[in-house]
């Protein structure tokens, strides 16, 4: 079930070839992008539905859609496309190669997408610890600038269209589409309250649709090849091709352009040389990177690496951050550090995450230890059942979810971490006067 070379988008994702626009150009960048844009935006909105495409950021939300929630109708508010570039989770690694190694992919993207919501401004908002990717991303611009690709006349079509790079400040918490706009106009980067939604009221008050990195960087692909090429991967609902980025206890960690829907164990033994010391020696894998539920090793053998499987399984596809666990992990502790990055980043501005990912912290460095009680067990289920859904915005339930997983799946062992602490610490009996 391989992809085929002459079937991947990004044609350049290990940076053997260079990255500025001649070599773009010959890999098929800006190839027709006017005669694309000719087209209208109906067309482009109608392809982008066919094609199936769902968000890469993690959520999966179909993109068609959501390009089709901006007003139709110019009035006097601009309207702006805003590029999640900002790519905080833990164990992805996608957006940066694709930034580093292949930037024309996105910048057409970006003018194309622009087109199809009627804007005229587009900012991409990168995370500010990719400093030499911003670099790059920014003397591609400069090129597309100069090659008349952006601009008053974007490639000739008569459409201008702005792009500008804004380097953030490094927090998880800006990968939220609503604080990164709050960040991107200037203010604390903490979500907002939706309704409204970015469509109505998003960046400076416009219609924004905020959109990640390998989502648009794809659209430019699909539009030349056609929706049905691209929805011909895949299962139906889960089409097209995905970065996958495979890391942990692999013989060969890696990114990897592979087809949706594609068994896990296949992509992993297949690009990732499989498991350290053997697929029997695999532990869990945590799938979407570390905010989605773990999976074990008998789930492993057979599921689907597409959003709906993993749904079925109470995980999700998320960034497609593969993170392979072997049986050397101590997975209390694993899980107990995750927990601890969740409440490091929290904003603060939900009750139920600020107190709540702060005491289901302090709770899992006590299961790490076994200091605990078997009944706190379903105590911290309970109290992540209780965060969940209850926040503005979703860093709350990417905090509990890898705790939800590993009781569903490793409650024995934590039960066992318990009893062996119990026996490790229980105090003699003294002996009585009598006797």
């Amino acid at each position: 079930m391989a992809l085929s070379d002459k079937d991947r988008i990004f044609t350049n994702l290990y940076g053997l070839q260079d990255w500025r626009l001649p070599a773009a150009q010959k890999r098929g960048n800006w190839d027709g992008t006017k005669g694309i844009l000719e087209k209208g935006r109906d067309w482009i909105i109608e392809e982008m539905k066919q094609s199936g495409l769902r968000g890469r950021g993690g959520a999966g939300f179909p993109t068609g859609m959501k390009w089709s929630f901006m007003p139709k109708q110019a009035s006097e508010r601009p309207h702006y496309l805003v590029v999640n570039a900002d790519e905080s989770e833990p164990g992805t690694c996608k957006d940066r190669d694709i930034i580093r190694h292949d930037p024309h992919t996105l910048i057409e993207g970006c003018l194309i997408a622009g087109f199809a919501m009627g804007a005229h401004a587009g900012y991409i908002y990168i995370r500010g610890e990719y400093y030499n990717e911003s670099r790059v991303l920014e003397a591609a611009i400069e090129e597309a600038y100069a090659a008349g690709l952006l601009g008053k006349d974007a490639c000739g079509s008569g459409w201008a269209f702005d792009l500008y790079v804004h380097r953030g400040a490094g927090a998880y918490i800006c990968g939220e589409e609503t604080a990164l706009i709050e960040s991107l106009e200037g203010k604390k980067g903490m979500p907002r309250l939706k309704p409204p939604f970015p469509a109505a009221v998003g960046l400076y008050g416009a219609p924004t649709t905020v959109n990640n990195v390998e989502t648009i960087a794809v659209v430019p692909t699909i539009l030349r090849r056609g929706a049905a090429w691209f929805a011909g991967f895949g299962r139906p609902k889960n089409s097209g091709t995905k970065i996958f980025c495979i890391q942990g206890h692999v013989n060969k960690p890696c990114n990897v352009e592979e087809e949706m829907s594609i068994p896990m164990r296949e992509l992993i033994e297949r690009h990732a040389g499989g498991v350290r010391g053997g697929w029997d020696n695999l532990l869990c894998v945590i799938p979407g990177g570390s905010s989605t539920p773990l999976l074990p090793k008998h789930i492993c053998d057979d599921v689907l690496m597409d959003f709906d499987a993993l749904r079925e399984h109470k995980s999700g596809l998320g960034t497609a951050g593969v993170i392979v666990m072997d049986k050397s992990t101590d997975i209390v502790r694993a899980i107990a550090r995750l927990s601890k990055f969740y409440k490091h980043e929290s904003c603060g501005q939900c009750t139920p995450c600020r107190e709540g990912m702060g005491w289901v912290s302090r709770m899992m460095e006590r299961m790490v230890e076994g200091r605990a009680e078997i009944e706190e067990i379903d105590l911290l289920e309970e109290v992540t059942r209780r965060i969940e859904g209850h926040t503005i915005c979703a860093l709350a339930d990417g905090g509990v979810w890898p705790v939800q997983g590993l009781i569903r799946h490793f409650r024995p062992v934590m039960e066992e971490r318990i009893a062996e602490y119990k026996r490790r610490h229980a105090k003699p009996a003294l002996p009585m006067a009598a006797e």
